[in-house]
């Protein structure tokens, strides 16, 4: 459908069902128009269809009230959060320098030494999810400013890291399996022998995971786990791609290295063994992903 001119009919997107609920508010039409017109007045680099964000909007009505509602929704903001589930690489961009970049400073000076970090596990948190839910951002009811929303999540975000004792981990490992395949791409198709071996490298991928900086831990995870192309990264976090694309490679060799380290302390062993070593783990990995993440 187009919607040029303002002639489409807005509630005839909706589902049926959808439909059915708010087919008894008054004057309808003319609200919607208003939400979507709030959403590209906000956000006008954005682009939306009426036919991804009209049933999406419904859907955040309650089944009573629905005239009481509909009218109080932060419609603009709901356009785009929409936008950003959806993968919009504008959406993304936006809701990266115009929501989240705002958050630490509205968290007052207690939050300024941590801003990296806490910026990190919004992005992965709200964009990403995990493999068995969906991304926060979709939880965003537009009963509230999407800007107070996040804040929010932020401050419990801020309160954990405030109580965590020493340094613990603020996300997953990144599974082994991912990081066996970064460690020997190339190694042969062999079996390991001992399970002794297998432990000392699960302690190995644990330890040097544990001594990442935040910001390489998430990096790692969006780009090996997650598979985020570079092209979406930079997106995401605003940054030129060659600038993604190098924090990601020194994050992986920094792994890399923690890790060869880790092993070479435990196991004693020598470069040409470590590379043996290595190449047989590699087909080896059969924990769960979803321990990791």
């Amino acid at each position: 459908m187009s919607d040029e001119q303002g002639e489409m009919s807005l509630s005839a997107v909706l589902p049926p069902a959808l439909r059915t609920r708010l087919e008894r508010v008054d004057g309808l039409e003319t609200l919607l128009r208003g939400h979507l017109d709030a959403g590209r007045a906000a956000w006008p680099s954005v682009v939306l269809a009426p036919e991804r964000f009209i049933p999406y909007l419904a859907l955040q009505v309650p089944d009573e009230d629905a005239a009481l509602w509909l009218p109080r929704l932060h419609g603009g903001d709901l356009y785009l959060a929409r936008a950003c589930l959806d993968g919009a690489p504008e959406a993304l961009r936006t809701f990266d320098q115009q929501v989240l970049r705002k958050v630490p400073a509205r968290l007052g000076p207690g939050a300024a030494a941590q801003a990296d970090e806490l910026l990190q596990i919004l992005r992965e948190r709200l964009l990403v999810g995990r493999s068995d839910e969906q991304p926060k951002l979709a939880l965003y009811s537009g009963r509230g400013p999407l800007l107070s929303w996040v804040r929010i999540a932020a401050e419990r975000i801020l309160i954990a890291l405030h109580k965590r004792e020493g340094h613990q981990e603020r996300f997953e490992e990144l599974p082994e399996e991912t990081l066996s395949r970064m460690l020997c791409p190339e190694d042969p198709e062999r079996l390991v022998t001992t399970e002794d071996a297998r432990q000392a490298l699960t302690e190995a991928l644990r330890r040097a995971t544990a001594a990442l900086a935040e910001q390489e831990r998430s990096l790692l995870r969006l780009h090996h786990v997650h598979g985020f192309t570079m092209d979406r990264l930079a997106r995401m976090f605003g940054e030129p791609r060659s600038s993604v694309a190098y924090r990601v490679t020194r994050a992986r060799e920094r792994l890399l290295r923690l890790i060869r380290a880790e092993l070479t302390c435990r196991l004693g062993l020598g470069e040409a063994e470590l590379e043996s070593f290595l190449g047989l783990i590699r087909s080896q990995w059969d924990v769960s992903l979803h321990r990791w993440m």
